[in-house]
């Protein structure tokens, strides 16, 4: 169970230093134009714009609340699996949504420096999932 608990302690660390790297790289002023930009084409589709306050707040709440169920991944708890899964599956995405958006852009997209870190964390914990 260790390295489940430190596979998890690492993807919340990883995901705190990729909402560190959003924050000071400005991810809204790629994410809110273009969120504008789909919705304009697909307006049935629910995707939110946010204040810089309201996202970063949301992300420091959800980075907490996940670094809080630590010592339950490093005591192996059953409910906790489940949560790993999605909590991998949705990170791995992120980190390569970000670099296949800088890799199709051809420019470093907000957030691309630490989605490697990101990217690697993820696979450490779905690797690890007892």
């Amino acid at each position: 169970m260790v390295h489940f608990g430190l596979a998890w302690l690492a993807l919340c660390v990883a995901f705190a230093i990729h909402v560190a790297d959003e924050a000071l790289t400005d991810f809204l002023s790629v994410y809110n134009p273009a969120v504008r930009s789909i919705r304009a084409r697909f307006p049935f589709l629910p995707l939110p714009t946010f204040t810089f306050r309201g996202w970063l707040m949301g992300l420091v709440l959800a980075v907490g609340v996940l670094a809080s169920l630590t010592p339950f991944a490093y005591r192996g708890a059953g409910w906790v699996r489940p949560i790993a899964y999605a909590f991998g599956i949705v990170m791995a995405g992120n980190g390569m949504l970000h670099l296949v958006g800088s890799i199709y852009l051809r420019k470093a997209m907000p957030g691309v420096y630490s989605a490697p870190l990101l990217l690697a964390a993820a696979i450490y914990l779905l690797a690890s999932v007892p």
